[in-house]
């Protein structure tokens, strides 16, 4: 027998997990260690990847899709058994809704346990089922590497999203005589069917008013190119869901209508509610309602995108190009005839990008104190510059921004509209700042959804993250009471008490500002990116105008 057979029989299930991670060039963990899976934890030690311990594993899973959806490959989370893995199922479930790759892996008993009732017992492979792509357990030493592999290929995959990988203790223990698998060195899909491509040219071509409908997967860097060449060589007017924030070039603004999501009642929504026919490009209806934007329509619609499209009433594609959404693109673009804008479509683009900048002007002149979100995200544009990432939690804030703080970098904005999970701002700038450590990263969220990771604080200034998380107070969850005032006429439910952002700064050995006028946003901003480590703002807002972004409500918007 060889040496190099002898050490394979030597080789436990846990160092199988951890040399996958590595093949899969892994370089951190995220999560918090238990009993159950601790013999994971221990190899890690010996391995070059980093372990980074959190403060709660919901947000060690959001790190990971962080990594996820700036890297394109899988973040990993790692939890203990029970009450481990059930913490990660929020963080899962809007990793799979937004896109974003992560792989789980959980702690469980042992196998010849997982049926009786004994400490941190739970079939948290159908916990976790609903919320991923793939989720198993792996059930003998010899197919470890198998399933870690198959949870890499799901997770990263058409469609990125979740995956959740059960490792129960016995098998993490015991010898393991697989070999670590490697992945294919070319995989991947090719474009669409050219019979389709040439279908969907002639469509557009025929049409008086084309738009383009913009959705996550166009903001993958790789997409976002082949979309500024289409959108360019067809002079196509264009709209984006939230989540494809920066998937539109500079040079093409004046084609660019904004963005829509959530409440059909912005400038883009005419832009798109006026299209004969309509391109969507790596879109899901969970960015927005097709019964909000295209409720009664008949207008034919080209579904471009990496998976087939899921039909309903107010989504029937005429035309499919499913394969790689830059290579589809590609050959699509050619075939396309040059289709300068519809006079209509035209002046709408021009009064759309008149009221952009008559906005931006009194947004600018907004002197009040609380401060108004408008001229908040004034201030936030200047300072949005290509090396600078920004990471938004949820609330009445993320509207604000997302409809009028523009970018032209992908995914320089990351923005959740799929769960609208309260908490992912934080954690998702921890990322940040170790995938993109030369770059000015802030993450910023209201004084409601700061506390649902604000201990990840503690993370980030061990970590020495040099990040800025700002906090927009105002002592209420603001977004739900505005809806619940329109629906009922006063609010519920939506009241907290106050943090000071300081003293909690103070409290985890960070630093803390306080922003008193909007004379200040510049000049505290500037001061909290050049303090190293991470530093913590609040601002009080005045969100007297928040009834505004849920006015003028088309009828298709009502549910």
């Amino acid at each position: 027998m060889s040496t190099e057979k002898n050490l394979s029989e030597q080789q436990t299930g846990a160092d199988i997990v951890v040399k996958t991670l590595e093949q899969h060039d892994v370089k951190w963990v995220f999560g918090v260690p238990g009993a159950k899976i601790d013999k994971v934890f221990n190899t890690l030690v010996d391995s070059p990847i980093k372990t980074v311990v959190c403060r709660h594993e919901q947000n060690a899973a959001f790190i990971a899709g962080g990594i996820g959806r700036m890297t394109g490959k899988a973040g990993v989370a790692i939890a203990t058994s029970g009450p481990g893995v059930s913490n990660l199922v929020t963080a899962l479930a809007t990793a799979n809704t937004e896109g974003d790759p992560v792989i789980a892996l959980g702690g469980a008993v042992a196998l010849s346990d997982r049926l009786k009732k004994i400490h941190q017992t739970m079939d948290s492979v159908s916990l976790c089922k609903p919320v991923t792509k793939y989720s198993v357990e792996v059930d003998s030493p010899e197919s470890v590497s198998e399933v870690m592999t198959n949870a890499f290929r799901s997770a990263e995959s058409d469609r990125p999203g979740a995956a959740f990988v059960s490792l129960p203790m016995d098998i993490m223990l015991a010898p393991s005589k697989c070999e670590v698998l490697t992945p294919p060195a070319y995989s991947g899909a090719g474009p669409a069917d050219t019979t389709a491509i040439q279908e969907a040219a002639r469509l557009i071509n025929q049409a008086k008013r084309p738009v383009v409908l913009l959705g996550l997967l166009a903001s993958k860097p790789q997409n976002a190119a082949a979309v500024h060449e289409f959108i360019e060589s067809g002079k196509l007017p264009v709209i984006g869901t939230f989540q494809a924030a920066g998937a539109v070039a500079a040079n093409l603004f004046g084609n660019f209508g904004g963005r829509v999501g959530q409440i059909n009642n912005q400038p883009a929504d005419t832009i798109l509610a006026a299209g004969d026919l309509v391109i969507t490009i790596g879109y899901d209806p969970v960015e927005y309602w097709p019964s909000i934007w295209n409720q009664g329509n008949r207008r034919p619609i080209i579904h471009l995108d990496t998976l087939p499209a899921d039909i309903d009433n107010s989504y029937s594609p005429a035309v499919e190009l499913i394969g790689d959404i830059a290579a589809t693109l590609r050959l699509l673009t050619p075939q396309v005839s040059d289709s300068t804008p519809e006079p209509s479509i035209k002046r709408l683009l021009e009064q759309i990008a008149q009221e952009r900048e008559g906005l931006a002007r009194s947004s600018a002149a907004l002197n009040g104190t609380p401060v108004h979100p408008l001229r908040l995200v004034s201030e936030l544009q200047k300072i949005l510059t290509p090396d600078t990432t920004l990471c938004l939690d949820m609330g009445s804030f993320h509207l604000w921004m997302a409809r009028h703080l523009y970018s032209f970098r992908a995914r320089q904005i990351l923005i959740s509209n799929g769960q609208q999970t309260l908490g992912v701002a934080l954690p998702w700038a921890i990322a940040a700042t170790l995938v993109r450590p030369a770059e000015k990263v802030l993450s910023i969220s209201g004084d409601g959804g700061f506390l649902f990771s604000a201990m990840e604080l503690e993370t980030a200034v061990r970590l020495q993250s040099n990040l800025v998380h700002m906090i927009w107070i105002d002592g209420t969850y603001d977004m739900v009471a505005t809806q619940e005032r329109q629906k009922y006429g006063r609010p519920s439910g939506i009241e907290f008490g106050p943090v000071d952002p300081v003293k909690y700064a103070d409290a985890f050995g960070a630093r803390g500002f306080m922003i008193q006028s909007p004379d200040q946003i510049s000049p505290v901003l500037q001061k909290a990116f050049d303090t190293p480590g991470p530093v913590l703002i609040g601002v009080h807002v005045d969100y007297r105008d928040n009834h505004k972004l849920f006015e003028q409500v088309n009828e298709r918007s009502v549910h």
